[in-house]
């Protein structure tokens, strides 16, 4: 008996200092995230291990890397940080952290102990003229007489003196590279749009003043010059990366693109990039005269309320509502009224009746921006100056200001992102309640006059980078109504849940805890045969709900980061999607599923999953059921058409134009057999509903579009950044 008693204390005691190593851990990671060097030294001193890792094995160091701080550095190095170790996301090393945040200090510390990748760390140094950087690669990198010899050449390409005089000091030399002429014939081979599809990767070549351009996704264009007739060709401006076309016939199948042990292979999916610019420079649209849409296949009926994002259930369509297909803001064409919304704000219009509804944050800093386009910085914008955030009510037809309330007002407890608002909740009402969320600062409800009749706290919402959980980018998530209820999904860095409250008073109805990080998407009721299903879309799982208890009915594993898109509902099935690479899967699913309906890598259906696909998923715009077509808009305005019911590919084309950062974050609307696509430029595409691509027409207006417009009555009204538009025929 005292034996057991013996070993029941032993394992006990294991347990409390394998927590304590748990919590001393998760304290030293934060310490190093703060710069906090007093309590990193007392942890490391205590037995803390300098390697302990966090989520996708980030250490301590990649902390102290990006963050900068050369004590902290130290001081992990010095207690046996490992320096070449990778994370398992991004499969970065600490020393390409402090790279890409420009720390030449770190990364001159990092290199003096022996990190590798300084050959690396040069080629972006002199492709970002970072002068500091160079210099500290060239006073303590391992660097060959190649990797010199090749950023010289870069230095000089790009005029880059300095540099250029700083590497010939350390001994470069200009490469003998003989000169290859290739012929204006062969050079046609080459433009058009690759894609990898496992990662998700998007290359675009194009012919300027007679040199191949290439565009990697969102970074800047570089110059491709060949190396010899065997289509193999090399980056001028950031030496080390090499392309492989493969040409048969006549024609570029795919290349194979290597940067030093990086090799991945892309294979052609659109036309040549110069057929695609002369058709745009002569405005030639393609047609189609085949698979016109068919009257009656929409699955929403007119309806002239829009009480939530995307209007019903998050649907996007409105049939017999009839809105414009062309407008001009120049020309003032199709203009019905345009309103001055104060403060910068992502959230939707919502309409009710006669009453359109709609929230901002308004900072007390005037020089406040938003930061679009396509890129994927992380750090959070710099504004903590104090905030109003308000609600605002209009008439439908005018654009008058019927009333308009301050909700709170105080400084912002969550950062946002350089491209996101304080407000970026869209409202939701059922015509009596209106229900305002603003993240962190609460959610705020009021009757349809103005009147507060309740108010929440609904904690520290700190929805942000999954990777780093300092790096604030604020709340987004919408409430939605189901029955006397208002529901909101609230992802957070920790304890992530689930809650409903009654409308009449703010009162809890149920709470239940999620095992989730941070996540944007919407939640969505389903109703039908086979019962009601609360639907999120979030990283760690893809879960129904039962609406009026909170309990969880079944869950589909295996999802991105960042989940952005909202599930929504056609044909009685539920369509979840998620992009953020390189997991970017579409399901759909039958309601009525219980338990863990994770389907295995090797199948792409079941009894309770349609079908799926592993790669198209859109990352930012929800996407929309219009008819028997699922249409995914990707960020960089690719519209693909897929079959609802089976996923067969219609066609894949790209709207508008091309530039590094031509970006879409609104999600598309359809109506009377037209679907709208809204560019953050202010242009919206309007495309016909079918099989086959067809372009409409494109309209702009003088601002940014971020924020999902609304239908209502024949009227499209878009929030835009600084104003309120509704768009109509006379």
């Amino acid at each position: 008996m005292k034996k057991w008693r013996l070993l029941s204390f032993v394992f006990l005691l294991t347990g409390c200092v394998f927590l304590m190593a748990d919590e001393n851990a998760e304290k030293l990671l934060e310490a190093v995230r703060k710069s906090d060097v007093p309590t990193v030294k007392q942890l490391l001193e205590a037995g803390t291990d300098a390697n302990s890792k966090g989520r996708y094995d980030v250490t301590a160091l990649f902390f102290a890397c990006d963050r900068g701080n050369v004590e902290v550095v130290r001081l992990l190095l010095d207690n046996g940080a490992e320096m070449n170790v990778k994370d398992t996301f991004y499969g970065a090393t600490p020393l390409g952290w402090a790279a890409f945040n420009e720390r030449a200090a770190v990364v001159e510390l990092m290199l003096e102990r022996g990190a590798e990748g300084a050959e690396d760390v040069l080629s972006s140094a002199v492709s970002r003229d970072n002068k500091e950087m160079v210099k500290a690669v060239l006073k303590k990198g391992k660097l060959s007489e190649e990797a010199l010899s090749n950023s010289l050449q870069a230095a000089v390409n790009t005029e880059k003196g300095e540099i250029a005089d700083m590497l010939r000091e350390a001994g470069a030399k200009m490469p003998e590279i003989p000169e290859v002429n290739i012929s204006p014939e062969q050079m046609k081979l080459y433009p058009g749009t690759y894609k990898n599809e496992e990662r998700a990767f998007v290359m675009v070549f194009k012919m300027e003043d007679e040199k191949l351009i290439g565009v990697f996704g969102s970074q800047p264009p570089l110059t491709y010059r060949p190396v010899d007739e065997d289509h193999n060709f090399t980056a001028v401006e950031f030496q080390g990366i090499n392309i492989t076309f493969k040409v048969e016939d006549n024609v570029s199948n795919g290349f194979t693109l290597k940067q030093g042990d990086f090799v991945v292979d892309f294979q052609r999916e659109a036309p040549a990039a110069e057929e695609v610019a002369v058709a745009e420079e002569t405005g030639t649209e393609k047609s189609s005269s085949t698979n016109d849409f068919k009257a009656g296949m929409s699955l929403v009926k007119k309806a002239n309320n829009w009480p939530s994002f995307r209007g019903e259930k998050a649907s996007g369509v409105a049939d017999g509502q009839y809105p414009p297909v062309q407008w001009n803001e120049e020309a003032q064409n199709n203009i019905l009224w345009k309103v001055p919304i104060p403060g910068i704000s992502h959230s939707s219009p919502v309409i009710w009746g006669d009453k359109v509804f709609i929230t901002t944050a308004v900072s007390s800093d005037t020089s406040a921006v938003l930061r679009v386009g396509l890129y994927g910085d992380v750090k959070p914008d710099a504004d903590v100056s104090e905030h109003r955030w308000e609600v605002y009510c209009l008439d439908r037809k005018s654009g008058k200001i019927l009333w308009q309330q301050l909700a709170h007002q105080g400084v912002p407890q969550v950062k946002r992102h350089t491209k996101a608002t304080q407000s970026n909740s869209t409202p939701v009402t059922d015509g009596q309640y209106l229900v305002a969320l603003f993240g962190a600062e609460g959610m705020y409800c009021y009757d349809m006059d103005g009147k507060l009749l309740w108010k929440k706290d609904l904690g520290f919402l700190d929805a942000g980078w999954f990777f780093d959980p300092d790096y604030h980018w604020g709340h987004a998530s919408s409430p939605i109504i189901y029955k006397d209820m208002v529901i909101v999904q609230c992802d957070r860095q920790k304890d992530s849940y689930l809650a409903a409250y009654k409308l009449k008073d703010g009162s809890e109805v149920w709470k239940v805890a999620r095992e989730e990080i941070p996540s944007w998407a919407s939640p969505t009721v389903y109703e039908g045969e086979t019962g009601a299903e609360l639907l999120t879309n979030a990283t760690n799982g893809i879960r129904a709900y039962n609406p009026l208890t909170g309990e969880e009915k079944w869950v589909i594993h295996g999802n991105s980061e960042i989940a952005v898109p909202t599930p929504i509902i056609a044909h009685d099935l539920i369509y979840i999607t998620s992009g953020y690479r390189p997991i970017q899967p579409i399901y759909v699913i039958r309601p009525g599923g219980e338990g863990d309906l994770t389907l295995p890598d090797s199948l792409d259906s079941s009894e309770q999953i349609v079908w799926r696909k592993k790669r198209g998923g859109p990352y930012m715009p929800t996407p929309i059921v219009y008819g028997d077509n699922l249409y995914i808009c990707a960020n960089n305005g690719t519209l693909t058409c897929l079959d609802a019911k089976t996923g067969e590919q219609h066609y894949r084309e790209r709207l508008g134009g091309r530039g590094s950062g031509y970006a879409f974050t609104a999600s598309p609307l359809a109506a009377d057999g037209r679907l709208y696509f809204f560019s953050e430029d202010g242009e919206t595409y309007v495309v016909k509903a079918g099989n086959s691509f067809e372009h409409v027409s494109t309209n702009e207006i003088d601002e940014v579009i971020m924020a999902t417009p609304a239908i209502s009555g024949g009227i499209l009204y878009i929030r835009a950044e600084n104003s309120l538009y509704a768009i109509a025929k006379p």
